[in-house]
């Protein structure tokens, strides 16, 4: 099997494979912020190995080390002879990879800045009506329903309607602001951003699709642990539920969703003591998976005999 193929198998195993595994996993629920970045992983080893794969085609008789070294050169970075004129399959060999990782960092870049601007521009209209709130380091927005919501990124907001300060005792409104500010402290826009460009990339592989939800659906259960270390269960379930006809504007993080039954089932569902072997899997998984993204190079690049 020469590089190219292996290459296409392992992009197949990680964009088909790899997500129906994940899904079908009870572990990144108990360990949210661990699945989280497995996701992410996937998604960065996919375009990789995409990438490695289309330079691979282009020139399937070369080395990985050979193109390097003719890159090198073509960049006057070389301290040997010249290299020899590239041909189409070179020029080839570098365009291809190099478009499959621009687009993915592209589409990344896109994504943020349209979602800071539409979180801008709905800042500006908050500043306008909602009111400051020392006591709850939040503003207080005018609306009839129940609602909490975060603007993260730059000039940050933490944002909670003033029927639901009416509505929620002390603490449940504690477990829903503490919700939101794990949303902002986290920065959980980045990663989100990341799942949606990879989505916009390559939007028919199964792990765009799921990725993207299931990213989604880590980084709320994150928030909700950060809230679960200083509330109970039962305070921040209640809470939860209370709020959960609440609505969220394009470009925030809200404690409401269609992600609030699946997390109440988590926060008030059984939490046994984690089994020994299930640690040691955890702990395997979290030593591998910043080597996820890896991998791609080692099946391009097989030590030279």
């Amino acid at each position: 099997m020469n590089a190219a193929t292996a290459l296409v198998v392992y992009a197949a195993v990680v964009g088909v494979a790899a997500p129906r595994v994940m899904t079908r996993s009870a572990w990144p629920h108990r360990a949210p912020a661990l699945g989280a970045a497995v996701w992410l992983a996937l998604m960065v080893s996919f375009t990789l190995a995409t990438a490695l794969a289309a330079s691979h085609l282009a020139t399937p008789t070369e080395h990985l080390h050979a193109g390097l070294v003719g890159l090198l050169h073509a960049c006057g970075l070389g301290t040997e002879a010249p290299a020899p004129d590239p041909t189409t399959a070179d020029r080839l060999a570098l365009a291809l990879p190099l478009a499959v990782v621009l687009a993915f960092a592209g589409s990344f870049l896109f994504h943020l800045l349209r979602a800071s601007v539409v979180r801008a521009r709905h800042r500006d209209r908050l500043d306008k009506v909602a009111v400051r709130c020392d006591r709850l380091r939040a503003v207080v927005l005018p609306h009839r329903t129940p609602a909490a919501y975060c603007l993260p990124g730059l000039r940050s907001r933490v944002v909670v309607s003033d029927s639901a300060v009416r509505l929620l005792a002390e603490e449940q409104l504690g477990a829903v602001l503490e919700h939101e500010r794990a949303h902002v402290s986290g920065r959980h826009h980045v990663p989100l951003a990341a799942a949606e460009a990879f989505a916009s990339v390559f939007p028919w592989v199964p792990l765009a699709r799921r990725g993207r939800e299931q990213t989604a659906v880590l980084l709320e259960m994150i928030a909700d642990d950060r809230a679960l270390r200083s509330h109970s269960h039962e305070v921040v379930a209640t809470a939860l539920y209370e709020m959960a006809a609440g609505r969220v504007p394009k470009g925030a993080f809200g404690v409401s969703g269609s992600t609030a039954l699946l997390r109440l089932k988590r926060i008030l569902g059984p939490r046994p003591a984690p089994h020994p072997a299930l640690r040691g899997s955890l702990a395997s998984v979290a030593l591998t998976a910043p080597l996820l993204p890896l991998l791609p190079l080692l099946v391009a690049c097989p030590p030279v005999v």
